[in-house]
């Protein structure tokens, strides 16, 4: 008990045997124990304390490894941070930096410049001198544009636009909470840019279009284009807003997606501010970045709101890593590009060689290679996947939900999808260090199955 109290602490430690003991009087009280059954008890009682205290001051929040084919899962984590990004947090981390610190004159700086330098060499390729600031996610990113550029006043928005993401948060909600004014036009399939002019008042602020992210509308559609609404921006002098969500840098066209579009695109259109999300498409760290014209984001800045939604060192310091392997083109150094970009063959192999180990060690299970589509997820790209390669496993002591369990009790969690009456492992998600623990994992849980006999419900 004296090591116990070393390693979790006096008051755990007490609080913990005085719960279990007072566990076994109330079973005595029931007349649950015998004499035999109450000496084990006693006996066990150290080792239950342990395992008490090593479950409630265990971490929660644990590394997992994704095999449902879905890359930006948003349940999951969204993207992965690479390696480099991660030393170079740890290193910022560890101890004091410059975050707000200008070395060349001994100075208070800006913690913004660590990304916009990059991003504006990013942006180049638009012909313009841009800006961005990073908040902490992009449905922020979006309530403090709004709340800088249009509050009191009327935002004009299509109704084939008013979204609603993840966590049953809406557009309309988010521009109530800015204290704008929702205008709507058009209809849900089809706005014309004759619309958008219409309604223009004197209490127009804010023209805004709003990336359909996680659904499509297709068919009877008509959508005006991002230069339609700049050009009636410029005839009204209304700023024009793109809240794209995803946040396109890498060109998705070169793995065979064209529905996504890019952040360049949308301000060389002439969009005078975006708004996306830094660890979607963009494959960083949870943020949400606002890129625009240097006076319309230097007046969002200087937003209160600002301060409260603003990251810190760690956000930059993962954020600044993954901005730099985009210009140096380092592209497998950004896990979900490496992912997006594995080639079919690499990941017929790795399945071919995890199922070869499989049938030899493993007779009691039922595994094959099979294709597999693999969704972007995240609210990108919606309908748009990739084609994969992923383990069938079927057990005929387990059912496909008592198999996925076993894998969610592995010691690093297996997470897994069913489909056809079996578990199916998506490699496009796992990382190839990661195969070796799939297999371990299928290993132990077809000899425990095997061993106990049990029977899978009908």
């Amino acid at each position: 008990m004296q090591a116990m109290i070393q390693r979790f602490g006096h008051a755990n430690t007490v609080e913990a045997a005085r719960g279990l003991i007072e566990e076994l009087r109330t079973q005595l009280a029931a007349g649950t124990l015998d004499q035999d059954r109450l000496k084990d008890a006693i006996e066990q009682l150290p080792a239950a304390i342990e395992q008490h205290l090593q479950a409630g001051l265990s971490h929660s929040l644990r590394p997992v490894i994704n095999a449902t084919g879905v890359i930006l899962h948003t349940n999951l984590g969204r993207a992965p941070i690479g390696d480099v990004a991660l030393q170079h947090v740890a290193a910022v981390s560890r101890g004091y930096s410059n975050l707000e610190f200008d070395l060349a004159t001994g100075e208070r700086g800006k913690r913004d410049v660590h990304v916009n330098r990059l991003f504006a060499q990013l942006f180049k390729a638009t012909g313009r001198e841009l800006s961005t600031i990073v908040v902490n996610n992009n449905a922020a990113a979006v309530l403090l544009a709004l709340n800088a550029l249009a509050e009191g006043s009327e935002v004009i928005v299509s109704r084939g636009e008013l979204v609603e993401i993840g966590g049953s948060f809406r557009i309309p909600d988010v521009m109530v909470k800015s204290g704008a004014v929702l205008r709507e036009v058009g209809t849900t399939n089809r706005t014309r840019i004759g619309d958008y002019e219409q309604a223009i008042s004197e209490r127009t602020r804010l023209l805004l279009r709003v990336h359909r992210s996680n659904f499509q509308i297709v068919g009877f559609t008509e959508q005006p284009s991002l230069q339609e609404l700049v050009a009636l921006g410029r005839k009204h002098r209304i700023p024009v807003m793109e809240d794209l969500g995803s946040g396109e840098l890498f060109d998705l066209r070169e793995v065979g997606i064209h529905s996504e579009p890019m952040i360049v695109d949308s301000l060389r259109s002439g969009i005078d501010a975006v708004t996306y999300s830094g660890d979607k498409l963009l494959g960083g760290p949870q943020a949400g970045l606002i890129s625009g014209e240097p006076e319309l984001v230097k007046k969002i800045r200087a937003n209160p709101l600002f301060r409260a939604l603003r990251v810190d060192k760690m956000f930059y310091a993962a954020l600044e890593t993954t901005l730099l392997a985009y210009l140096r083109e380092d592209y497998d150094a950004i896990p979900i590009l490496r992912m997006m970009r594995a080639s079919e063959d690499d990941l017929q192999q790795r399945a071919d060689h995890v199922v070869r180990q499989l049938r030899i060690s493993s007779p009691e299970l039922e595994v094959e290679v099979v294709e597999s589509r693999a969704p972007l997820g995240g609210g990108s790209a919606p309908g748009a996947t990739l084609p994969s390669r992923a383990i069938a496993v079927r057990c005929p002591e387990l059912s496909p939900d008592e198999l996925m369990t076993r894998l969610r009790a592995w010691e690093t969690p297996i997470i897994a999808r069913t489909e056809n009456d079996c578990v199916l492992l998506d490699l496009r998600t796992v990382e190839r260090e990661q195969d070796t623990a799939i297999v371990a994992a299928l290993q132990r849980v077809g000899t425990e199955a095997s061993q106990s006999g049990a029977t899978a419900p009908p």
